[in-house]
């Protein structure tokens, strides 16, 4: 997420309440999850496992619980509590907007596009050309779609990031700054949730086609013409190839990468990265040939299990 304008070290110090090290003048960009921090980003860390990442990743201002050496060219912003001062500048440069309409006065909506009645277009929405918006369809602030796509019934776009840190108190939410973006020529079937990203962009690629009943996380992409059946459940962080089939019911873990045309059969739970141009299935999601040695090896015990047995007499 980039602020409007470029702020400095120390008036983001100011705003978070928080002792720095670096330049006062220290240019300060925006702000992002690690997974895509750039030069100019905070990045947070609250956990010595992770500082070394932390430190050593695109961002060159870390948001950190400790005072330790700052790398040249870096800054660091000190913070009893890394992710509640994240929060809060998530807070100031992107605040919740109450809406006051059914569709927002600053929505732009293209030419020969239809949104059928009771749907929800928040603030900033752009949907682009000839496009079919179908009832009860809600679309959040900010969010991104291109031309000839089409969205049916109670499909919510733009949810919150289901993010949380376990506090005494309860679960804290990590406050969701990011968008949709939804690109030309993707169908999307009814009752689907997509969240928005943290800081960043959770994105459906050109052609996609997703079935109903299907929950994308977090600052996914999913790469050109996918096919999603139902029931799918992708967790945040997934980065999804190009013309990927994914069938029914399949559960996928966060953080990982799928590769271009992969198959993933029915059911299969989708622990790990896997590489492209193979068919997996099972939980753990294997592919095929070696699946099926497994299955093969199994189905041997018994007979095994019996001969040893008559060794024994």
């Amino acid at each position: 997420m980039k602020f409007p304008q470029q702020q400095t070290l120390r008036e983001i110090a100011h705003i978070i309440n928080s002792d720095f090290v670096g330049p006062e003048d220290f240019p300060v960009l925006g702000m992002n999850e690690i997974h895509v921090v750039e030069p100019g980003d905070i990045v947070f860390v609250d956990h010595p496992k992770y500082y070394d990442k932390a430190l050593n990743s695109a961002a060159t201002i870390v948001l950190i619980n400790k005072e330790v050496e700052c790398p040249e060219g870096k800054a660091l912003l000190i913070s009893d509590d890394p992710f509640r001062d994240f929060n809060k500048l998530t807070n100031h440069f992107k605040p919740f907007q109450p809406s006051s309409a059914s569709i927002a006065p600053s929505a732009k909506i293209g030419k020969n596009t239809i949104i059928q009645p009771n749907c929800f277009i928040g603030n900033n929405v752009v949907i682009g050309d000839n496009c079919i918006i179908h009832s009860n369809v809600s679309i959040y602030d900010d969010a991104i779609i291109g031309d000839n796509v089409v969205i049916h019934a109670g499909t919510v776009l733009g949810g919150s990031a289901f993010y949380y840190k376990n506090r005494p108190e309860g679960f804290d939410q990590l406050l969701s700054g990011g968008r949709v973006v939804i690109k030309d020529n993707v169908h999307i079937g009814a009752c689907c949730t997509i969240d928005k990203g943290v800081t960043a962009d959770t994105t459906i690629g050109e052609g996609s086609m997703l079935d109903n009943q299907i929950q994308v996380g977090h600052d996914t992409v999913i790469g050109k013409k996918c096919l999603i059946a139902s029931q799918v459940g992708i967790a945040g962080c997934v980065v999804i190839g190009n013309e990927v089939t994914i069938w029914g019911q399949v559960g996928i873990t966060s953080g990982i990468t799928i590769g271009d045309k992969t198959v993933i059969s029915a059911k299969a739970g989708v622990s790990k990265s896997l590489e492209g141009h193979k068919h997996y299935f099972g939980i753990p999601a294997e592919d095929f040939r070696t699946k099926y040695k497994e299955i093969a090896n199994i189905k041997q015990i018994p007979e095994i299990l019996r001969l040893l047995k008559e060794k024994e007499k």
